[in-house]
């Protein structure tokens, strides 16, 4: 390597730091070298002694243990089984000898044959205790160190012994090879340490650049001019606290005198604070300390993890507009907090009163001390704002915080902002109102004069008002009052203001049209279902219907479940309970459907399973009909699904005929209060089709009360179904005696959920039986000639009834009905008159085929019996048996005083 001034010079010249570095790394690994050679010395007898002692115990112990030791030890040639073994094991092993003996000490097996059966030499005692014994002797093959170990029977006791043995010479040569080793990594150590020196030589003189005494110096000046022209004040603290260096900005930074290196830092006259920690010289990172008006970011570390003298550097730095503008960053953090927190707690229902409620509430503890909402009247109802905004009649709706007696208008007030302030000019338009300062009195106060001194006398004293603005439309508005904070309104709280007010219209907006069109809903739902029990005389009933989740602020569910009584001729009435799966005008619309399809069905008079049938072929074509969109190319999606109950019970049999389509069973209550489930086949729910309708006949004692109901009674997210039926049947059965009103209460008292998730329909039919001696019935021979006896029996048990105005029409109708049946039907004929609410007829025949109304033309003999009895008839119709029809008419009775009521169970 040259020199700076051409001369050559050597790496390791004494006089450079290089060198003397070399030689002392050179004298450092001569001295490892010797120790290293001396303890590997000493370490290698030792090494070697352990080595021999853990080898010969190890390999004695495993072949002491190995399978089929104690059987070849007493088998009738030991040595034979385990001379080969133990050879095998010994070579595979690398000990010098491996000896089985017996107790006594007798060879089995020895590397030389010759020594087999001559006794051990060693220490066998222990061994024979069931211990190991280790011993270090000199033998033929020289030193070398022995183990014995004695072989356990499974009896646990001695059974033999087993020696093996390793000299020392063969386990210290491990110890001898690696002496090469040794000398060669020290060789390889000096020449890393000649190539490091070099490098290092020639790194340090790259860095400096060959730079001598005076260039150093030049270039400690220009440092120390740097250090004192940054902008971050900068000192170095010694461990007594002296001051050693403040450059410029630490003097302007912490005002210090001109002569401050070499002071004590307690009589610089700082902050006890600061001075506190610049003396401790505690690690900080970007710590504030206020120095006067200023804020200083502090920073600190010592110099002795780093290996310098014990000292701190500190550093400073002046936060003070960047702390200004991290409160304005602070701020508008928490203002969008404030804004995603709104979102999350306001509008979380669809009510429109409680959407304002939880605007009222969230603002009062957040953002104002106290908050109004105010809106109009049909936003209220659901229905469309008005363009007048504010300015039409409003309604105070919410109020949150702690208003003071008589201050602002309560909940439920109306309200109109007078046209002369500025709520009343401004809201209408759509533009926000901020009075500072109520107390000045800048014209607001001309709404109430009164009031408005009231408002200010305890202590509310600035406003910002801000119009519920949605879609373009002023739904009301909202006003926000302090009175426990000090600061007033601002402008950017007016702007906070907006933004929250703005979310929540939208919210009031979603509400008032979700409200708006669940009163279409629910108006469709209820002109759909029965208002009023008809009249009829065969049950006492009651009915409950509750929609999903009714209760919660008149916004509960519109669902498909629907009951009906259906008056049918002869006193019988019908019963029906459905249930259209879903929710909604799709479900209200279908139910109104099957419930028109269930009536037409009935007035046929068609017994249930076929009346069931008949619904299920109207839901498929329902489905295929709505399946598509108009042109037939959509895949097909069915309704909802849909289930019916229909019973039919007659007064005079006391016999009730059911059949169900996917519903669940009814249950029977009995007279005496015990309580049952019907066992009515069931079939599949309507619109699946495929499988036939059965039905259930039974007899019902009088008073027995039928209960018909919906899953939403029984089921919900806490309860199974299953669960629910047994609670409805204990309920029901517990307490005999009471009215089917008492019994819907009692149902609904025990089972009803608080949010229920389905509609409920509940119908209670108190079953009722006739008078006997209301009935008259007739068997009418094939002969013309008793039309005449029967006309005369029937005059005769309307006298009895006192219906003798009625005989003249009763004997035109029996007449005809009975002289047709004589002519077109085969098979006995029966007559039988009820007297119910009206007068019935019945002529019941063995034929088929029903007669229909037409007009007999000038020319006919016949064909004018049915017209005339359609004129004499209230109503008339046909239905058919098992085993042929019944022709019957009803006539309305003049005098609805003299009805007789049907006799009734217990509780009537």
């Amino acid at each position: 390597m040259a020199g700076r001034y051409g001369r050559p010079r050597s790496v390791l010249r004494m006089r450079t730091v290089a060198g003397q570095v070399f030689l002392l790394q050179v004298a450092i690994v001569v001295l490892l070298v010797a120790a290293a050679i001396a303890a590997l010395v000493l370490q290698s007898g030792t090494d070697s002694e352990r080595e021999a002692r853990n080898r010969s115990v190890a390999v004695a112990q495993s072949f002491a243990d190995a399978p089929g030791m104690e059987a070849a030890l007493k088998s009738p040639d030991p040595t034979a089984v385990l001379q080969p073994r133990a050879e095998t094991v010994r070579k595979g092993s690398d000990v010098d000898f491996l000896v089985v003996m017996n107790t006594h000490g007798i060879r089995y097996t020895h590397p030389m044959t010759n020594r087999i059966g001559q006794k051990f030499v060693g220490t066998l005692g222990p061994a024979l205790a069931g211990h190991v014994v280790t011993e270090e002797t000199t033998g033929t093959i020289g030193p070398l160190v022995q183990a014995v170990v004695p072989v356990v029977g499974h009896d646990g006791k001695v059974v033999g012994l087993v020696s093996a043995g390793v000299t020392l010479s063969r386990v210290s040569g491990v110890a001898d090879d690696q002496f090469p080793l040794l000398f060669g990594s020290a060789a390889g150590v000096l020449l890393l340490t000649t190539g490091g020196t070099a490098l290092v030589s020639r790194r340090l003189r790259r860095q400096t650049h060959g730079l001598g005494p005076q260039e150093m110096t030049r270039m400690y000046e220009h440092h120390d001019a740097v250090l004192h022209a940054v902008r971050e004040g900068v000192l170095i603290v010694r461990g007594d606290g002296r001051l050693v260096l403040a450059n410029d900005e630490a003097r302007r930074l912490l005002d210090l005198p001109p002569d401050v290196e070499g002071r004590q830092v307690a009589e610089l006259g700082l902050d006890p604070a600061t001075a506190a920690l610049l003396e401790s010289g505690r690690a900080v990172t970007d710590e504030v300390h206020p120095v006067g008006d200023r804020l200083l970011a502090v920073n600190q570390r010592s110099t002795d993890d780093a290996g310098g003298p014990p000292s701190s550097v500190t550093t400073l730095r002046d936060t003070t507009e960047l702390r200004a503008l991290t409160g304005r960053a602070d701020l508008a953090r928490g203002r969008l907090r404030l804004l995603y927190d709104a979102g999350t707690e306001i509008g979380t229902t669809l009510d429109v009163v409680r959407t304002c409620e939880e605007l009222a509430r969230f603002c009062a503890a957040r953002f104002g001390d106290i908050v109004t909402v105010d809106l109009a009247e049909s936003v209220l109802k659901g229905e469309e704002p008005g363009t007048a905004g504010p300015a039409v009649a409003m309604r105070r709706t919410a109020v949150g915080g702690e208003v003071p007696d008589g201050s602002l208008y309560p909940v439920g007030e109306p309200v109109r902002f007078a046209p002369t302030t500025a709520l009343g000019v401004r809201l209408p338009v759509g533009e926000p109102v901020l009075e500072p300062d109520l107390a000045a009195f800048a014209g607001w106060q001309r709404q109430d004069p009164e009031r408005a001194r009231r408002i200010v006398a305890h202590g509310i004293h600035s406003l910002i008002a801000v119009p519920l603005r949605a879609r373009g439309a002023i739904l009301g508005a909202a006003l926000f009052w302090r009175s426990r904070t000090p600061e007033p309104f601002d402008e950017e709280d007016l702007s906070l203001a907006e933004e929250l007010v703005a979310r929540a219209a939208v919210s009031i907006d979603n509400a008032r049209r979700y409200t708006r069109e669940h009163t279409m809903a629910v108006t469709l739902q209820r002109s759909l279902l029965p208002r009023a029990l008809p009249e009829q005389s065969a049950v006492d009933a009651a009915f409950r219907y509750l929609p999903a989740q009714a209760g919660l602020g008149g916004l509960g569910g519109v669902g498909g479940d629907w009951f009906d009584i259906i008056p049918l001729p002869g006193a019988r009435v019908a019963l029906v309970v459905g249930d259209v799966v879903g929710h909604g005008l799709h479900a209200a619309a279908t139910m109104g459907r099957l419930r028109t399809a269930v009536h037409n069905f009935a007035n046929l008079d068609v017994p249930p399973d076929e009346l069931l049938w008949h619904l299920n072929e109207l839901v498929t074509r329902i489905d295929q009909d709505e399946g598509t969109d108009g042109t037939g190319e959509d895949p097909k999606s069915p309704i909802t699904g849909a289930t019916c109950l229909y019973a039919i019970y007659d007064p005079a049999a006391g016999v009730c005929t059911m059949a169900r389509a996917g519903h669940v069973q009814p249950l029977l209550v009995r007279p005496d209060g015990g309580a049952e489930f019907l066992e009515v086949p069931g079939g599949p729910p309507l619109g699946l089709g495929g499988m036939p309708f059965d039905t259930c006949r039974l007899a019902l004692p009088e008073g027995s009360s039928l209960v018909l109901y919906t899953d939403g009674l029984v089921e919900d997210r806490d309860r199974d179904i299953d669960e629910g039926m047994a609670l409805l049947r204990r309920t029901l059965g517990s307490g005999p005696g009471r009215t089917p009103q008492a019994m819907c209460e009692a149902a609904l008292g025990a089972l009803l959920p608080d949010r229920p998730a389905d509609d409920i329909a509940l119908l209670i039919a108190r079953t009722r039986r006739l008078d006997a001696a209301r009935i008259a019935d007739w068997d009418v021979p094939a002969d013309p000639s008793a039309v005449a006896r029967v006309r005369a029996a029937a005059v005769g048990r309307l006298s009895e009834w006192g219906l003798a105005d009625e005989a003249f029409t009763t004997e035109l109708i029996l007449s005809e009905l009975v002289t047709n049946a004589i002519r077109y039907a085969s098979g006995p004929i029966r007559v039988r008159l009820i007297h119910d609410r009206s007068l019935v007829c019945e002529v019941a025949d063995r034929s088929s085929t029903s007669p229909h109304l037409r007009y007999a033309a000038s020319t006919d003999e016949g064909g004018r019996g049915l017209f005339l009895i359609a004129q004499l008839a209230e109503r008339w119709g046909t239905r058919y048996t098992g085993d042929g029809k019944v022709i019957w008419t009803e006539q309305a009775l003049p005098d609805p005083a003299r009805v007789p009521v049907a006799t009734g169970g217990p509780g009537h």
